[in-house]
């Protein structure tokens, strides 16, 4: 979602400057603590000359008979999936589906997650914006040719759109989180719809032929405008006919809490079969900003913020993991796109998602960047060999260094978890 944030980037510019202008000196937060990355893959570009393959969402796979051969399964839009070993090296190549016809769109497969279970062993599940579609991957390690298998029911159907010329809109599936309920041992996806507020969960099945399909349970619309304190209704700007999406998102296994990350808002804690009340856990710093969407420069012009946003997350909330602990202790882990840093979150709902801290990941040495305008994250707290063990944090980098400025360029990054969680706690 790094192309999204222009509009924004001005909003915020905007409000900084105002920020600048007050009367009262506003005395500066403390640096947040850096962390650097241990390895990178290799570099994904997207332009017209190289494909489209712009690197977005990461997920970890444990390999639990030897750890060491672990694997990141990430998505590379239209390059489709890209799996890579715990040195970051490129171990498989899966390309997105072509387009069904001439004049529709492609597969482009937006955010990953996984599925652990002893009905469906354990999968890879996508979100394929393209075709408005999950796709599913079995995962096997030995597998000759690769440890990824595509096993998606052909008849599975479309998520949102009635037809392929709404697909072709591309008003279609988005942001993925995944879970599987211990009490039933069953499996869902919970799908978010592009430039739409609206969440669908989705309960995977296995198939006769041993392909895995979904069929729909329910779904809810997330608010796309708020009442102010100063009695003002407030909808953040976007392009003409936009709402403010969801993308990351992420459920808690334990008590099967999703918090899911509205860009332009904030981060909702509700339940994962999406019943309930949801609760806004943070706002985002430009809440409640007015915005004007300027047709010629394409970007929201801001007007005096009225002080109701948040403190840590500048707009785009973007990808969300959890650091989870045996004891139910553990963190929530948000990326502020806005501001390229990471805020983390008390696990514990009973201590309502208390924030604990942030972070930025920085560059390791002159060929080893750090994370800017990230947008998927993952993490996995547990031992994962030699290389990693205090686990691992995988986030994509928006701004690979160094790159060539007329091919932008985008990959991931591997961060001893160990030293994440020692920078919050210091």
């Amino acid at each position: 979602m790094a192309a999204h944030r222009t509009p924004l980037l001005a909003l915020a510019t905007a409000v900084a400057a105002l920020a600048v202008t007050a009367a009262a000196p506003v005395r500066a937060a403390a640096p947040l603590p850096a962390v650097t990355p241990r390895a990178e893959t290799p570099a994904l570009h997207d332009d017209t000359a190289g494909g489209d393959a712009d690197a977005d969402d990461p997920a970890i796979w444990r390999d639990a008979a030897d750890p060491d051969r672990s694997l990141v399964i990430a998505t590379a839009k239209q390059g489709g999936l890209r799996v890579y070993d715990l040195d970051a090296r490129e171990v498989q190549s899966l390309p997105a589906p072509a387009a069904p016809g001439p004049d529709d769109a492609p597969g482009r497969f937006n955010n990953v997650d996984l599925v652990h279970s002893a009905r469906l062993s354990d999968l890879a599940v996508t979100s394929d914006r393209g075709s408005d579609r999950l796709r599913v991957y079995r995962i096997d390690r030995d597998r000759a040719g690769g440890p990824l298998t595509d096993v998606t029911d052909p008849k599975a159907p479309r998520i949102f759109s009635a037809s392929q010329d709404e697909v072709n809109e591309q008003r279609t599936a988005y942001g993925l989180a995944t879970w599987t309920d211990p009490r039933s041992g069953r499996s869902f996806a919970i799908v978010s719809r592009r430039e739409r507020t609206r969440l669908a969960v989705l309960e995977l099945t296995a198939r006769a032929d041993g392909t895995v399909g979904y069929t729909k349970v329910r779904t809810l619309d997330l608010p796309a405008g708020f009442r102010l304190p100063n009695g003002t209704s407030w909808t953040p700007c976007n392009e003409p006919g936009e709402l403010p999406q969801i993308e990351g998102m992420v459920v808690d296994p334990a008590t099967g809490t999703l918090y899911a990350g509205q860009e332009d808002i904030g981060i909702w804690r509700l339940r994962a079969d999406l019943t309930g009340k949801p609760q806004l856990v943070d706002k985002v710093k430009e809440f409640g900003v007015p915005g004007t969407y300027d047709e010629t420069t394409e970007e929201c012009v801001a007007g005096a913020d009225p002080g109701y946003g948040g403190t840590r997350l500048t707009a785009d909330v973007e990808g969300l993991t959890l650091v989870t602990e045996k004891d139910g202790d553990g963190l929530l882990l948000a990326s502020s796109q806005g501001d390229d840093t990471f805020a983390a979150y008390d696990r514990e709902i009973d201590d309502d998602n208390e924030y604990e801290g942030g972070f930025r990941i920085t560059p390791a040495s002159a060929t080893l960047d750090g994370s800017e305008e990230c947008d998927g994250a993952a993490a996995l707290n547990e031992p994962l060999g030699r290389r990693y063990p205090n686990g691992l944090l995988v986030v994509q980098d928006g701004h690979d260094a160094p790159g060539d400025p007329d091919r932008p360029s985008t990959n991931f990054k591997f961060v001893d978890l160990g030293k994440v969680t020692s920078a919050i706690d210091d």
